[in-house]
């Protein structure tokens, strides 16, 4: 049947019941958005369920699952009743809107879980952490809501890369519990599995098809400094370790001087401190990395760079220049500039990077500019480079993920 433009229909009673029984919940109303007109009107319904306390299936891009409000007891307690064992891991997920948010779940989280919840999310990455924080949002729960998202001293946090529930939680003000059912020991891919898992009684069903990866989300535990994968899924073991490097940006002007003897000079120090080859480095999760505001692709570091990074055992013949893209600025954890009108140009085209950002001398220093000047000009800026990368180096190592 057609309501207000959707595309619903009724699920099919249980074989052998009589519809009209009492003893049967009302079946739920199943929106095929793949039909749907207005996705708006799909998100207003599904909105009003939530707040009111009832149960709905959604999609995401691995599995579908039961989202339900924990403003509600009753939905709490419904959800639970459904929730399979994960050994001690908490039963239920809290959805969140988006990394940031999870600051205000966890106020700790450790640099390392930081870059990963960054970089992962939205997507198919769920997150273990600390869940017993004394600032963190999770005291400010129902009982009965904080001890179904709590579990062994841990939360059970997932940012889902689906719109549709994306674009509901922009619309609650209260906090989201996700349900994430098996059946077999499986998750269910489609709304036709969900609906065949054991689950509370849901209002509402919205049906995208089989979801895009038909496989679990990855759990990883993040701890003080260390990610483990817990229960495996469709993002590998090797992915997550290096979607949790470090990652250092260095940023100069054209990207031929000044930036790329910084990325060079920290390289060999963070090889020593790790005892490996500077061509480990990236293994041993740390990448390092430098670009230009003004720089064109591709052009070759100076031969002033060349030299003077040769006589402290660095190569630069391989260098090749890059301009600096959102995307390096969105991965990067640290961005460190050779001068403060540097850090303002990269923070006026990119001003969500702001606590990222910094000039590389810890005393606002700029770094001396040896573009075309002789060769002592560029051993003095390298001197220069190497003396604030020494004063950094303690804090930056610290943060590399251990294995």
């Amino acid at each position: 049947m057609l309501m207000d433009g959707l595309e619903a229909r009724p699920v099919r009673p249980v074989h052998g019941a009589h519809p009209d029984s009492p003893a049967l919940p009302m079946p739920p109303t199943v929106i095929d958005l793949r039909r749907t007109e207005d996705a708006r009107d799909v998100v207003h319904r599904a909105v009003q369920a939530l707040a009111e306390g009832r149960c709905v299936g959604f999609p995401t891009e691995t599995d579908y699952c039961v989202a339900g409000s924990l403003r509600h007891r009753a939905t709490v307690e419904a959800l639970l009743a459904h929730a399979p064992d994960r050994s001690g891991e908490p039963r239920l997920a809290l959805a969140l809107k988006g990394a940031d948010e999870s600051f205000d779940w966890v106020p700790g989280l450790s640099p390392v879980g930081r870059r990963l919840t960054r970089r992962c999310w939205p997507g198919p990455v769920v997150a273990l952490v600390e869940g017993n924080h004394p600032d963190s949002l999770v005291h400010q729960l129902l009982p009965a809501a904080r001890d179904a998202v709590t579990g062994n001293g841990q939360l059970r946090l997932r940012v889902p890369g689906h719109s549709m529930l994306a674009d509901c939680m922009r619309m609650l003000a209260g906090p989201i519990a996700l349900l994430e059912p098996l059946t077999a020991g499986q998750a269910p891919v489609s709304a036709e599995d969900l609906l065949a898992c054991p689950a509370p009684n849901l209002s509402l069903v919205l049906d995208d098809g089989r979801t895009r990866y038909a496989q679990a989300a990855t759990a990883v535990a993040i701890e003080a400094n260390s990610v483990r994968v817990v229960r495996p899924g469709i993002v590998s073991e090797e992915t997550i370790r290096r979607l949790s490097s470090l990652m250092v940006l260095f940023v100069c002007t054209g990207n031929t001087c000044r930036s790329p003897m910084a990325e060079a000079q920290f390289r060999l120090m963070v090889a020593d401190r790790l005892g490996c080859r500077p061509d480990e480095v990236e293994s041993r999760g740390v990448v390092i990395a430098s670009a230009g505001l003004s720089a064109w692709g591709g052009g070759k570091a100076s031969p002033g760079a060349l030299e003077a990074m040769a006589e402290v055992g660095a190569d630069l013949s391989g260098h090749e220049s890059q301009p600096v893209t959102e995307n390096l600025v969105r991965q990067a954890d640290v961005i460190l500039t050779m001068t403060a009108s540097h850090r303002a140009g990269v923070l006026a085209q990119f001003p969500e990077a702001g606590g990222r950002v910094s000039m590389l001398s810890p005393d606002r220093q700029d770094v001396l500019d040896p573009i075309g000047a002789p060769l002592p000009t560029y051993r003095r800026c390298a001197e220069q480079i190497r003396g604030h990368l020494a004063s950094r180096i303690d804090t930056l190592v610290d943060s590399i993920p251990r294995p």
